[in-house]
């Protein structure tokens, strides 16, 4: 260690002592205090947009060419995978903010989220096991409701804009 380095750490010890530091507290493991459910909404998006495109593949004909074959199966397992993929993140995204973010004053003023929370969680659940456009859809309308509260949490309005996506659908976004 250098001396200028053992002098920082010897002042630093008797500030300490003469002033003990506070405690602090965070909700996250690191306490950064950024929290959004933007991604969650964008993972729902992208489970809708999955189904649409496996709801358009057109499944090759009987007598269709192994080339052909594979090309179908190749984009479904894609879909699925990808599908999967943001379903697993949207759960992620939420817990994370449920178990973080969320304090026991905000449950309380806000009594419908953990329901939520879990209605989110099997709906994601749901959406991974089908293909139909329903179960997306209903996910991301829970999605949409809790970042309507997430933002209500914080005293922030919020709209539901057009998501520009080619899935469609709106986000929720903050207005002020």
């Amino acid at each position: 260690m250098h001396a200028l380095d053992q002098f920082r750490n010897g002042l630093d010890r008797a500030l300490d002592a003469l002033s003990p530091p506070t405690k602090v507290y965070a909700h996250c493991d690191i306490p950064c205090g950024i929290y959004d459910p933007h991604e969650a909404q964008i993972s729902a998006l992208t489970v809708l947009r999955m189904d649409q495109l496996i709801a358009e593949l057109k499944a090759p004909a009987n007598d269709a060419k192994p080339e052909e074959r594979a090309a179908y199966i190749h984009k479904l397992q894609r879909y699925t995978s990808v599908k999967e993929t943001h379903a697993e993140r949207v759960k992620h995204e939420v817990r994370v903010i449920w178990g973080d973010y969320f304090t026991a004053d905000m449950l309380k003023a806000n009594p419908g989220v953990s329901d939520l929370v879990l209605r989110i969680l099997k709906c994601a659940s749901k959406a991974r096991q089908e293909t139909g456009l329903p179960a997306a859809e209903e996910l991301l309308g829970c999605v949409q409701e809790f970042a309507e509260i997430f933002w209500k949490t914080k005293g922030t309005a919020t709209a539901k804009l057009p998501s520009h996506q080619k899935s469609g659908g709106t986000l929720v976004v903050p207005t002020s």
